[in-house]
């Protein structure tokens, strides 16, 4: 076994300490403190380089629906999206939006049941589709989020993604011809969503490239990517042609950046230097004040 030499270990910790004190031109923002006497709540949202799309469903939760779009764009966000629009009133959302300057940017198609990944229920998700369009011709979104569903017991996993290719192959026409992306959104099993049929990158990837449309695309949501397989600027970078759509919790705990393990300024840079211009959804709860939670958003895209 070699032995270290102990002047190299002392310069290399010495070398080591005045790395870590000198500044750096592309520090950690995040968690800065937030300069109040600064501030104009009606652009905190428009950050310099991030569209960010406030997920209302999480946001002001205890408020009235339509209330939360108010909010949000009270504090300058650019969008809203949400989860299932059928049962909401899309008339009233289409015109407070269109009052407020404000974009709905997805709302989810097609969720985790019926399973799109058993061919018996590609008729249900075909007429599905439909519908979600017809509504975004209303609302103006030109992003809907698909779900694959979950574990089927009479199948293989593999026989499920195969399941999930045909289904998106079928409809990708429609979407094509509406000018609208469908986003396939891959969970993560740990912590949300056991017996899903999709997590991680890898899969979710050979999915949709065995689809082949230019409107059928990925949703890239950060928090369940680093819960199943981490390496987030890496894996973000391989699969950069293929995301529509960006949406960030920190983990644990899915709050706002700041409040768990991921350094939210070094992503969302990476993802801007990258090319991606997409909207990027808060899909996660404010651990607290939401006006602080917005705080925190616009320190994650200050570098």
């Amino acid at each position: 076994m070699l032995q270290p030499d102990r002047r190299a270990f002392l310069g290399a910790g010495a070398a080591l300490g005045a790395a870590a004190l000198a500044p750096r031109a592309h520090g950690v923002e995040q968690d800065r403190p937030f300069d109040a006497s600064a501030e104009d709540l009606r652009t905190l949202g428009k950050t310099p380089h991030t569209r960010f799309a406030v997920n209302v469903e999480l946001w002001w939760s205890k408020l009235p629906f339509l209330e939360r779009i108010r909010k949000s764009a009270e504090l300058g966000f650019p969008g809203v999206e949400f989860w299932d629009g059928r049962s909401k009133d899309l008339d009233a959302i289409a015109a407070l939006s269109k009052e407020l300057g404000i974009a709905v940017t997805q709302f989810t198609g097609w969720g985790f049941e019926p399973g799109l990944c058993h061919a018996k229920h590609h008729d249900a998700f075909e007429q599905g589709i439909r519908e979600a369009l017809e509504a975004s011709k209303k609302l103006g979104n030109e992003h809907l989020c698909v779900v694959a569903g979950n574990l089927q017991p009479d199948l293989t996993l593999e026989q499920m993604h195969a399941n999930v290719i045909a289904g998106l192959a079928r409809v990708a026409p429609l979407a094509e011809a509406a000018g609208v992306t469908l986003m396939l959104e891959p969970m993560n099993g740990r912590v949300d969503h056991p017996g899903h049929c999709l997590y991680g990158s890898a899969d979710a990837l050979k999915i949709v490239r065995a689809v082949g449309s230019p409107r059928v695309k990925l949703l890239w949501d950060l928090y369940h990517m680093q819960i199943s397989e981490g390496d987030l600027c890496g894996h973000m970078r391989e699969g950069l042609a293929e995301i529509a759509y960006l949406q960030l919790a920190d983990h644990p705990g899915r709050h706002e950046p700041g409040t768990g393990e991921v350094n939210y300024s070094r992503v969302l840079r990476e993802a801007h230097e990258l090319g991606f211009r997409g909207w990027v959804g808060l899909e996660c709860s404010p651990k607290g004040d939401p006006l602080d939670a917005a705080r925190a958003v616009a320190r994650a895209d200050r570098w």
